[in-house]
């Protein structure tokens, strides 16, 4: 057996990891000296490179000396924990990234935590010491202690330690003196990282990734457990329900550098991809024909959030998307379940309306947001946290909340947390900066970044990860502010906006289409407003449309994917289109909203 290591890399979103992948790569010449790649190069799709976070998994392998490293960069945020987990069933070893400056953060928790349980080597490296004001030494201590609260093994604590700078290209063990290149990351990876076990005997291998090739279909990836695979071999296929089905492998493939080659066998310790089997998921085993014997399925954490999608039914359906169906909107999101394990989809009641349950709001909002730039036309309305029953008392999702933000704003960001039933656990100095965490209900966190941001002037950094289920506490306020409402299809005049501009703050642009029922604005006051903002100036011998003072308007609000989300009510959409993201009330006419109470009472 070749000399291989299996490792993944593990952090807090915006750590580094990629950027330190990057770097292996560099250190590893996976690529030609001339070759120019840039920078984040396993960040491959655009939503990656433009949110600047890791949202799939990638696999890429290099050479060091003789062996082999097999690297898989892990999403870093919580939301896409489903993820995390499965990826650290084929590694033998973890680099954990933390920042110098913020130390162990929650979703830092999340992952360690997943890969403790799984009794995976630790390599700690401490990223971005030369940050101003950086503690690397007392954030050593910190990782220390956070392992032993998450009940590390002897083995585990033993870690060893590297400091560095990913962005500047160097990790040594002394963060003081240092040399200019990461060799001593990779001489720690082949030293601390154990080799990958040649086990004899029946072919078994857990599916833990789903690809799809346009000329080969779709490809199953994992790590061989036990035995060899070789080409045009008979195996089969056990589903998680216990189901055997026989089939062949076509073609096999492993990793080399960030591309996939085709091979004629595969022992086991190695990652490899399969093609020729058909009707496979993700937590199904590739077993022997003779003697079949499944793997331990992969248990994910559970959805905490859901969320309705329904058909674009409004005024300007069919003007910008491809999709727009329910059967299009349906298949498309039963599709997204096969690999993503995390998502959930249930019909509801009614054919145009489906039920999607997720993570949390970033995790829903990247498929949504993935849809639309597929040409997707959609409705979706506001994210509720799913209710358990627990011995009888009906709980709700609890999150553990960091905000990380100037002193002297401290005051203003309890109270808005206090405001959402949050509870204040810890209030740690660090510089000029102060780190409060919080126990906070779910429900709470929804809407409150904006809040947050506003009233810290944008300086919040905030993060959360689902902590456990709590008994259900009291009515949360969400928005304070009303909306304001179209009344007429047409066109935003400028005229018309000048002269509502004190009743509230506009989401539209002058000359932008609009439609009956269409939220364009925020009302200055707790109710709703219904206004019409494509009144034009009416002109007479006396008045003509140029003889009044210049219009001066204030810059209309512009939303997030994941803003809209937060900020719409229960009587409102959001409206998803590949170009456009618009706000509406569900019932478009004033007539059927002020209906629309008795008739659900």
């Amino acid at each position: 057996m070749q000399k291989l290591r299996n490792i993944a890399i593990i952090a807090h979103v915006d750590h580094g990891k990629t950027t330190l992948v990057d770097k292996m790569i560099h250190a590893g010449e996976v690529f030609e000296k001339h070759v120019n790649l840039g920078e984040l190069i396993m960040d491959s799709n655009d939503l990656e490179r433009e949110r600047g976070i890791t949202i799939t998994s990638k696999n890429l392998s290099l050479r060091y000396k003789d062996y082999k490293v097999n690297i898989i960069d892990t999403p870093g945020h919580a939301d896409f924990g489903g993820e995390v987990e499965r990826v650290l069933n084929m590694t033998d070893g973890v680099i954990l990234l933390v920042d110098a400056f913020e130390g162990p953060m929650p979703q830092t928790r999340f992952v360690l935590q997943k890969a403790i349980d799984l009794d995976l080597k630790i390599i700690v490296v401490i990223n971005k010491v030369d940050k101003e004001n950086c503690t690397p030494d007392k954030v050593h201590e910190d990782v220390f202690e956070l392992m032993f609260e998450l009940n590390a093994s002897e083995e585990q604590l033993d870690f060893q330690t590297l400091y560095g700078s990913a962005k500047n290209g160097w990790m040594d063990y002394d963060w003081n003196e240092h040399g200019d290149d990461i060799v001593p990351l990779m001489e720690t990876i082949i030293e601390h990282i154990p080799a990958s076990k040649t086990i004899e005997g029946n072919k078994q291998m857990l599916i833990t990734a789903i690809d799809h090739s346009n000329y080969i279909g779709r490809i199953a990836i994992g790590k061989v457990y036990r035995g060899t695979l070789k080409e045009n071999d008979p195996v089969a296929l056990m589903s998680r329900d216990g189901h055997i089905k026989k089939s062949r492998i076509k073609e096999l493939f492993v990793i080399e550098g960030l591309q996939r080659k085709k091979v004629k066998e595969v022992q086991s310790g190695e990652i490899c991809a399969i093609a020729g089997i058909e009707n496979f998921d993700i937590g199904d085993t590739i077993t022997d024909v003779e003697f079949p014997e499944a793997m331990p399925s992969l248990a994910i954490d559970e959805p905490t959030m859901s969320m309705v999608f329904t058909i674009n039914n409004s005024p300007f359906f069919g003007k910008e998307g491809k999709f727009v169906t329910s059967r299009h909107i349906r298949d498309r999101l039963f599709k997204e379940t096969e690999k993503d394990l995390a998502l959930k989809v249930e019909d509801s009641g009614s054919a145009d309306q489906f039920i999607v349950f997720g993570r949390g709001v970033l995790h829903l909002s990247i498929l949504i947001e993935t849809m639309r730039r597929e040409g997707y036309e959609m409705q979706i309305g506001q994210p509720q946290v799913i209710v358990k029953e627990i011995d009888g008392v009906k709980c709700e999702p609890f999150e553990e909340l960091l905000i990380d933000l100037p002193d002297d704003m401290a005051g203003r960001a309890i109270d808005i947390v206090t405001q959402r039933k949050g509870e204040m656990l810890s209030m740690e100095a660090r510089g000029q900066r102060s780190i409060l965490k919080f126990n906070i209900p779910a429900r709470g966190i929804i809407g409150m970044r904006n809040q947050m941001l506003t009233a810290t002037a944008g300086e919040a950094i905030m993060s959360h990860r689902f902590h456990d289920y709590q008994p259900v506490l009291g009515p949360i306020a969400r928005r304070n502010n009303g909306s304001l409402i179209s009344m007429e299809n047409g066109d935003a005049i400028p005229f018309s906006l000048n002269n509502l501009q004190d009743r509230g703050k506009f989401f539209v642009s002058p000359s932008d289409p609009i439609y009956e029922g269409q939220v364009i604005g925020e009302h200055s006051r707790q109710n709703d407003l219904t206004v019409n903002i494509t009144k034009t100036k009416k002109l007479s011998n006396m008045r003509s449309s140029g003889n009044d003072d210049k219009v001066k308007l204030a810059p209309p609000i512009l939303f997030t994917l994941e803003e809209a989300l937060e900020y719409i009510q229960g009587d409102e959409y959001v409206e998803v289109t590949p170009k456009s993201i618009r706000l509406r009330k569900i019932y478009l006419k004033e007539h059927e909203r002020k209906r629309a109470p008795k008739m659900n009472a």
